[in-house]
């Protein structure tokens, strides 16, 4: 438990901040750096590293049929720009601490285990989220994941080779298809909290959607310019924003809908705003609504365009899953050995293991984090409930690692 413990506070330290959170961008040098202090601790058991062309960073165990394709677990590294020591981490170091505890107790397996630390799941600056899962599971490609950009009109392409090279002269990772995949994490909501539970056992995943909604007026100089004359895009985007919040606000807790960046042009006090781009992140639990609500975005974009132009713009669509019974059945055995209260729940946010579903058998494990709250530097877990969920980590891996077909 210690152990586990120490090597988040470690990795808190790569991108610390002042009220005790992280800032660790993905693809960024201090990313990289928290990468090879995980590739240092894998070394010490014996892991074998290896880099694809996204940047996502395996660590392998021998098993002792290496014919047999390998078990996956896994989660990322990068961060929030507030963003908390645990999100992701957590799947990453307990992961670790099961490798270094078979290694200690001299456990061998049938397959190989791998550890992976995917790149970009955040898309905080290049979009979409879980960029490196999605092109491993080719629901992505890697020439379209090139090209995104950030708010600056930074190209990864022109980022990446770097940070690629920031890692060392590592073997390209090939071939690599994982026989089942189980990623641990904290819940970043507070229903186990709620219901003291120490696990949960997650049945899928919402669907998401994000938007950047543009619109476009025209400058004009703040004391001369009459109302009447104006094409103030702030005002339109602001009763657009309203409207859409109503519109949500109406239907319930079924549908999550945010505004999470605003960003007005030029920003000058004594200027009419000419431009003006926000983002809306958009979830639920069913296609069918997930599509009627995002049309009932595009409805009032343009009900609410007035004199202005009004533009929306698909950054990214992720579609809700239902993961694996067979796995969320092993995850029950597994959490039974060891007698962890534990219930099941759907992720309300997007994770790796969503598009690893897609081409093997998949599933997740959550444990609390302290009043829910997450992509915040106040994010907190106790430690009993890092051990507990990196125990079930265990029994689960183990099992489907010791399984020849």
């Amino acid at each position: 438990m210690q152990r586990l413990w120490d090597r988040h506070m470690a990795l808190a330290t790569f991108g610390a901040l002042d009220q005790g959170g992280v800032n660790r961008p993905a693809f960024s040098p201090i990313d990289a750096q928290a990468r090879l202090r995980v590739i240092d601790w894998g070394a010490r058991i014996g892991l074998l590293a290896s880099l694809d062309s996204i940047g996502n960073l395996f660590l392998r165990r021998p098993g002792t049929r290496p014919e047999l394709a390998p078990v996956f677990t896994g989660s990322h590294l990068d961060t929030q720009p507030t963003g908390g020591k645990f999100d992701g981490a957590y799947g990453v170091l307990a992961g670790l601490e099961m490798l270094e505890t078979f290694h200690d107790a001299g456990c061998e397996t049938l397959r190989d285990i791998v550890l992976v630390i995917w790149a970009n799941e955040e898309g905080s600056r290049f979009a979409p989220t879980t960029m490196g899962s999605s092109v491993f599971a080719a629901s992505l490609s890697l020439a379209q994941a090139l090209q995104a950009q950030d708010e600056h009109g930074e190209r990864l392409s022109e980022v990446l080779p770097t940070f690629l090279d920031a890692h060392g002269p590592l073997p390209v990772a090939l071939d690599l298809i994982p026989f089942a995949y189980v990623e641990a994490h904290i819940e970043q909501g507070p229903v186990l909290e709620a219901e003291q539970r120490a696990l949960g056992i997650v049945t899928g995943i919402q669907g998401l959607r994000w938007f950047e909604i543009e619109v476009c007026g025209q400058e004009a100089h703040a004391g001369t310019t009459p109302k009447a004359a104006r094409a103030d895009a702030l005002h339109t985007a602001v009763n657009l924003a309203h409207a859409l919040f109503e519109y949500f606000d109406g239907i319930g807790d079924e549908v999550r809908f945010t505004i999470g960046r605003w960003r007005t042009e030029p920003g000058s006090p004594n200027t009419v705003p000419g431009r003006v781009k926000f983002t809306i992140d958009l979830r639920h639990q069913k296609a069918e609504s997930l599509a009627a609500f995002s049309q009932a975005i595009e409805d009032r974009c343009q009900a609410y365009r007035g004199v202005c132009e009004v533009t929306i713009a698909q950054l990214s669509e992720s579609p809700p899953i239902e993961f694996s019974e067979s796995v969320q059945h092993l995850l029950d055995q597994s959490a039974q050995v060891w007698g962890v209260p534990r219930m099941v729940l759907i992720s309300g946010a997007t994770h790796d293991a969503k598009w690893l579903n897609a081409m093997t058998p998949s599933g997740m494990l959550f444990v609390p984090c302290e009043h829910g709250i997450s992509h915040n530097q106040r994010e907190n877990t106790k430690r009993e409930d890092l051990a507990a969920g990196a125990q079930v980590l265990a029994e689960s891996i183990l099992r489907l690692a010791r399984q020849a077909n």
